[in-house]
C-alpha cells in the first residue's frame, strides 16, 4: 500500500473496550467490589437476591434465577423442561457452539437448520425440521435482533413443542413490543464480559413466568440442595457469586445508556457503509435491535479484514466455522452444503466495532476505511 494510502499515526480503534469501561465506572465499580469483599457473603448473598428481582422486574416476569453462564441457563432450561435422551431440539446452525453444546449435554439430538440472510433462524427450515422427536426449539437472537418469534410460536403451538430463547446476545431488545427472552418458555441470557451487560467473569441467568422452573432451577443450581444436608435431586454447581452479582446490579442501572450508545453508533454506520458494497440487515419498524455486534456481509471479507487492521481498526468474525462444520459435530452427520446461507455468510460476515466507546469520529472513521477499500477496485 503507497505511504500516502497509509493513515498517519492513527489512534488504534478496538473491537471491545473494557479498559475504557473500567476507567468510566471506577470509582462506583471499586466502591461496589469493596462493599461485597467487606461483607463477605461471597456465595448467595444479598447482591444475588436483589439481582433478580431487578432482572425479574426488568422483564415483567415473575422469576429470574441467576447462573454461572448463559450456557448453564441453556442446559438447566431444557433440564427443568424434560429434554433428554431420544429428543431433539430445533437450533441454527450459525450461533455461538454452546447453543448446541447445551442440547447435547442433556443428551438430545442437536437438529441444525439454515438461517435467514439476517443470520436469525428460518421459521421455515424449522417446519421441514420438526419430526415425533422434536421436543423443542431453540431460537438464537443473534447480533441483538430478536428471531421471527410470531412464525416460531405458531410452530411450537401447532406440534406441541416447548420454546427456549437463547437471548445470550439480546438483552433489552424488543420484538412487536416484548422483550427477548419473554416470549417463548424460558429465556436464557449470558453476562460474559463482552456482552451489553456484562459481569466481570462468567455469569448468566434466566427468566420464566412459571415460579415451579425457577424454583427447581434454584435446586438445581446448587447441587439439589434442598437444605445443609438434605439432597432431594442431583444437581450441579452454576451459583452466580456475590461478587458478580453486586457488579451486575451496578451496571444493570446503566444498560439503558449503554443500549442507546450502541444503537447510536450502528446508526451511524448504517447511514454511511455504501450499500452497494455493505449488506446490512435492515432494521425493521417492529424491532428494537440492542446491537450486542454489528455484523456486516461482504465480498473479499479476510481483504477487508487486513485492511481494517492496517489501519488500526479491531474487527471479529461471528462465527467462521458453522456448527455443523466443526470436528466435535462429526457425529450429527451433516457435511458442507446442507446448510448454504449459514455457510455463505460464514465467507462474508465481519464485525465492526460498535462498543459505547467509540466517538462519532471513530465509526466515521471505520466505515470511510471501509469504503476506502472497495473504492480502490
Amino acid at each position: 500500500m503507497p505511504d500516502a494510502d497509509r493513515p498517519v499515526n492513527p489512534a488504534p480503534i478496538p473491537y471491545v473496550n473494557l479498559s475504557a469501561q473500567f476507567e468510566e465506572e471506577r470509582d462506583e465499580l471499586l466502591a461496589v467490589v469493596t462493599d461485597a469483599l467487606r461483607r463477605g457473603d461471597y456465595i448467595g448473598g444479598g447482591a444475588v437476591h436483589a439481582l433478580e428481582r431487578a432482572l425479574a422486574e426488568m422483564h415483567s416476569v415473575e422469576e429470574a434465577v441467576c447462573l454461572n453462564s448463559g450456557t448453564d441457563a441453556l442446559v438447566l432450561a431444557m433440564r427443568v423442561l424434560g429434554i433428554g435422551h431420544g429428543d431433539e431440539v430445533i437450533t441454527p446452525a450459525n450461533s455461538f457452539v454452546a447453543s448446541t453444546s447445551s442440547i447435547v449435554h442433556v443428551g438430545a439430538r442437536p437438529v441444525l437448520v439454515d438461517v435467514l440472510p439476517d443470520q436469525n433462524i428460518d421459521p421455515d427450515a424449522v417446519a421441514r425440521a420438526i419430526t415425533p422427536r422434536t421436543k423443542a426449539i431453540m431460537p438464537v437472537h443473534l447480533t441483538g435482533r430478536i428471531a421471527d418469534m410470531d412464525a416460531i410460536l405458531a410452530l411450537a403451538e401447532r406440534h406441541g413443542l416447548q420454546v427456549i430463547e437463547d437471548a445470550a446476545q439480546a438483552i433489552g431488545s424488543l420484538h412487536r413490543g416484548r422483550l427477548a427472552g419473554t416470549i417463548g418458555d424460558i429465556g436464557c441470557f449470558s453476562a460474559h464480559p463482552l456482552k451489553n451487560l456484562n459481569a466481570c467473569g462468567d455469569a448468566g441467568f434466566l427468566v420464566t413466568r412459571r415460579s415451579d422452573i425457577a424454583r427447581r432451577i434454584r435446586l438445581l443450581r446448587n447441587h439439589g440442595l434442598a437444605d445443609r444436608n438434605t439432597v432431594t435431586e442431583f444437581g450441579i454447581v452454576s451459583r452466580l457469586d456475590t461478587l458478580q452479582a453486586s457488579i451486575l446490579l451496578m451496571r444493570l442501572k446503566r444498560l439503558p445508556q449503554v443500549t442507546e450508545r450502541r444503537r447510536r453508533n450502528a446508526a451511524l454506520y448504517q447511514s454511511l457503509l455504501a450499500p452497494e458494497h455493505v449488506f446490512m440487515p435492515p432494521c425493521l419498524e417492529h424491532e428494537f435491535n440492542t446491537f450486542h455486534t454489528f455484523v456486516v456481509q461482504v465480498d473479499q471479507r479476510d481483504a477487508l479484514q487486513s485492511w481494517l487492521g492496517e489501519h488500526g481498526i479491531g474487527t471479529a468474525v461471528h462465527y467462521p466455522i458453522p456448527i455443523h462444520l466443526q470436528p466435535a459435530a462429526s457425529s450429527l452427520g451433516y457435511k458442507p452444503g446442507d446448510f448454504p446461507v449459514t455457510e455463505t455468510q460464514a465467507k462474508r460476515i465481519l464485525t465492526l466495532p460498535v462498543n459505547q466507546y467509540l466517538s462519532e469520529a471513530d465509526v466515521r472513521r471505520v466505515a470511510a476505511t471501509v469504503n476506502a477499500f472497495y473504492d480502490r477496485t
